[in-house]
């Protein structure tokens, strides 16, 4: 007998594109092979940036296990967070919930509360609505089974700023590493910023953000020896104390709309060194994030946009 079909939701945060898989009675532990092919048009899912299994915890709302489009596994992902949470939300019609990872755990929380919110008092609000089972794989936005987009803050916990935290592989300073590309005398780009938001990044300070440039750099640096890890790599445009212009380079899923992390360490790393206040509003190609990194209790909080577009069953192996 057949295992039945596994349905799944596809949603994105700030552009930031998930298939959010459903595992609370059912394992999902796909292999590196079987997420590429997922992502693969073939697979009729729209594409995503990342894969994102939602698992039972004993000691959490929720843990939420992350897989990038290239197949390798991550330890947590800030706009999935937000996505993970605002369901879980609307599951349990709790104030606020904790989502567990691979990083360890945080808590979300909405930010405002859109009207026509309906909560299903339970997990099973996970599942496909026969009107949603309509959209399979359609991946587009304009067939949001939302009215508005839905906001959601998430508690990322405190930035990781030692070396052999982020990870580097050298003792360095880490608000400003040492490394550059292009010519030793007149490089195009140096000394990043290094943070760990449960994930490694450096960012570099530069009003270079076009695509060619953030993707031939990003490249370059994403598999540097200096991260074990590799590293997401953040290119950050500081327009004023209070805002920042950034694209980012994720590791395992290229040039994305938005990354949560990201965000986050960007706002860090350029506090750090004096260009912004502790909170800014970080506009990233998919939208804007407000986030504020907290000096009471040196956390950093994201908020941000949610949006469901649609749901429907993963493809048979």
């Amino acid at each position: 007998m057949s295992e039945p079909a596994r349905p799944y939701i596809r949603m994105n945060g700030a552009g930031n594109a998930f298939i959010v898989v459903q595992a609370f009675e059912q394992p999902f532990h796909p292999t590196a092979d079987q997420v590429r092919a997922l992502a693969a048009p073939a697979a009729g899912l729209g594409g995503f940036d990342q894969l994102i299994g939602v698992e039972p915890s004993e000691t959490a709302d929720v843990f939420m296990r992350v897989w990038n489009a290239d197949g390798s596994m991550v330890p947590t992902c800030g706009n999935a967070l937000r996505c993970v949470g605002w369901l879980m939300l609307e599951a349990t019609d709790k104030e606020e919930v904790v989502i567990d990872t691979l990083s360890g755990p945080t808590t979300a929380r909405r930010a405002s509360f859109p009207s026509g919110r309906v909560g299903s008092g339970s997990p099973a609000g996970l599942t496909i609505t026969a009107q949603e089972k309509s959209r399979v794989g359609s991946g587009d936005p304009a067939g949001s089974t939302t009215a508005a987009q839905h906001q959601v803050t998430v508690d990322m916990g405190a930035p990781r700023l030692e070396w052999d935290q982020v990870p580097l592989s050298e003792e360095m300073d880490t608000r400003g590493i040492e490394l550059q590309l292009g010519p030793i005398d007149a490089p195009v780009l140096h000394t990043p910023g290094a943070v760990s938001m449960g994930n490694p990044h450096v960012v570099f300070f530069t009003d270079r953000q076009d695509d060619a440039f953030v993707r031939g750099s990003g490249s370059l640096v994403e598999r540097h020896p200096l991260f074990p890890e590799g590293v997401n790599v953040g290119f950050a445009h500081v327009l004023s104390p209070d805002h920042i212009r950034l694209r980012v380079w994720e590791r395992g899923a290229g040039l994305t709309l938005a990354c949560g992390t990201g965000a986050c360490a960007a706002l860090v790393a350029a506090a750090r060194r004096g260009l912004t206040g502790r909170k800014a509003v970080v506009t990233v190609d998919g939208g804007q994030l407000t986030i504020e990194w907290d000096q009471a209790t040196n956390h950093v909080f994201m908020t941000g946009p949610v949006q469901v577009e649609g749901a429907g069953f993963l493809p048979e192996a």
